[in-house]
């Protein structure tokens, strides 16, 4: 797409109008610079945006973070709301791995204290979480267990005792969507997760072990439990093959039902179905149960990091608290501002009164966050960066309510394909680059390594100042890793 067609609404805001294309149902919008735009039209993203903004029901408009790239169907980076009693719910545009997200635990240790011991840090977190393609977890599982897990998500975890009422209250939706129906789950994704729980994959999934570099708002990070120099473990994993298999199930049923529903697409990557038809609701209760295991997952993973924890720090107790963990493939049901107001009278407003001018627009919607983090206001929004760079805490902010749907970024973004990645660096080389900053790295697949290479995704800073500058989610602190644990 020539970028030259998009109108400037903000400084970091731009729109491709409605009348781009007679098949829109609403404008499309993206938060960039001018800098980034050049990187994103390189890929079919943009068209992919517009495409979603063709969908039935679509309300607002089809919105891109900063991290915009490729994707199936929808681009990740995407988030688009759609009228619950009019319009569609699409597995491309939740994503393969439902519910994949992060959560960020805290440590009372400082950097100064474990880098002499984050070799083995590494090595016993590699050893404790099992990673790579198709890789089992240690706990096994009854069908009836299984079923639960599909049912309660993180909720089950604390009956079994491996989660705490404090982590539970440190999930987004404590950790299960209620509305998960484990008969809606096939026995094929049955087979390819009932092994999984407590186990990261491959891909661009990671434990890392990090610091706190820097500190950007000493009140809110103080009030979180954030200090500098303060050591941090991110997780970054989803539902594995149990969610891949739930969106393969209901993208070939919703291709076979669109002619029933007259619906025509652009792209039959967007397959949809209507939200309340038998469908679309078959497909949100398997998503939903495809979500909880995901959380169940992080859950069980958290476990086995404090276990290596207290192995190598020699600590008793549960020292690692979790600060929050959030989902980056989801579909949710909720409410929001569905017309924003213009640029031009949201300066000068407080949060609250454009929230008070703006309440008789509210509506019922299902939101699509494909590679976009749920940022509402006071809510913690962890954004994992590239192997190399480290990671990012915000804040969430009320502009987030009136102008992305809740929504925020959810990473660096790739701007190089994971081929294209592999042939620009080989494994030694990328070690030693990362072990010259100071970064141990534990990796079971060398194909894996050099595919998630630094160079190989934007950067961080760039992203996360476009969301802090647009008032969706204020900075808060930064972390660089110390060590990357990888399948």
């Amino acid at each position: 797409m020539d970028i030259s067609e998009l109108k400037k609404i903000e400084e970091y805001l731009w729109e491709i109008p409605k009348s781009f294309r007679n098949d829109m149902r609403a404008p499309a919008r993206i938060y960039a610079t001018e800098k980034m735009l050049k990187d994103i039209s390189e890929d079919k993203s943009l068209e992919q945006l517009v495409n979603v903004a063709t969908l039935p029901g679509i309300v607002g408009w089809a919105l891109a973070m900063p991290d915009i790239h490729e994707g199936y169907g929808f681009p990740v980076g995407g988030v688009a709301a759609f009228d619950i009693e009019k319009g569609i719910i699409s597995p491309g545009g939740i994503g393969y791995d439902i519910n994949c997200g992060v959560r960020l635990l805290l440590s009372k240790r400082t950097r100064k204290e474990i880098a002499p011991l984050v070799k083995d840090l590494g090595r016993t977190i590699f050893a404790e979480v099992p990673s790579g393609v198709g890789r089992g977890g240690r706990m096994k599982l009854t069908k009836t267990e299984f079923d639960a897990v599909l049912s309660r998500g993180a909720q089950f975890m604390r009956e079994k005792g491996y989660a705490s009422d404090e982590d539970i209250a440190h999930i987004e939706s404590e950790g299960r969507l209620p509305e998960a129906d484990p008969a809606r789950v096939s026995e094929r994704a049955r087979a390819r997760g009932v092994d999984q729980l407590g186990t990261m994959g491959a891909g661009n999934h990671f434990v890392e072990v990090e610091y706190v570099s820097d500190i950007y708002d000493n009140e809110e990070a103080e009030r979180l439990g954030i200090s500098k120099d303060q050591v941090c473990i991110l997780i970054h994993t989803g539902s594995r093959g149990l969610g891949h298999q739930v969106a393969t199930d209901h993208i070939r049923q919703m291709n076979l039902a669109m002619p029933r529903y007259g619906i025509e697409l652009p792209d039959r990557e967007l397959a949809c179905a209507p939200f309340k038809s038998p469908e679309g609701q078959a497909y949100w209760h398997a998503m939903s149960a495809a979500a909880n295991f995901a959380w169940a997952n992080r859950q069980m993973i958290t476990w086995e990091v404090r276990k290596a924890w207290q192995q190598v720090t020699k600590e008793r107790g549960d020292s690692l608290t979790l600060l929050y963990d959030v989902a980056h493939n989801i579909a949710k049901v909720e409410e929001h501002i569905v017309s924003p107001p213009s640029p031009r009278l949201r300066q000068g407003y407080d949060g609250q009164a454009r929230l008070r001018r703006a309440s008789n627009r509210k509506k019922k919607v299902v939101v699509h966050r494909k590679g976009a983090t749920r940022a509402f206001p006071d809510q913690p929004v962890i954004i994992p960066g590239s192997m190399g760079t480290g990671s990012s805490v915000l804040l969430g902010q009320e502009g987030s309510l009136t102008q992305s749907f809740g929504s925020s970024c959810h990473g660096a973004g790739r701007r190089m394909s994971r081929h294209r990645a592999r042939s620009q660096i080989g494994v030694k080389e990328l070690r030693k680059q990362l072990e010259a900053q100071g970064i141990v790295v534990n990796a079971g697949s060398r194909r894996g390594l050099t595919e998630e290479a630094p160079f190989a995704y934007k950067d961080l800073e760039e992203v996360v100042d476009v969301i802090a500058a647009a008032g969706i989610a204020k900075k808060i602190a930064r972390l660089k890793p110390m060590a990357v644990i990888k399948g």
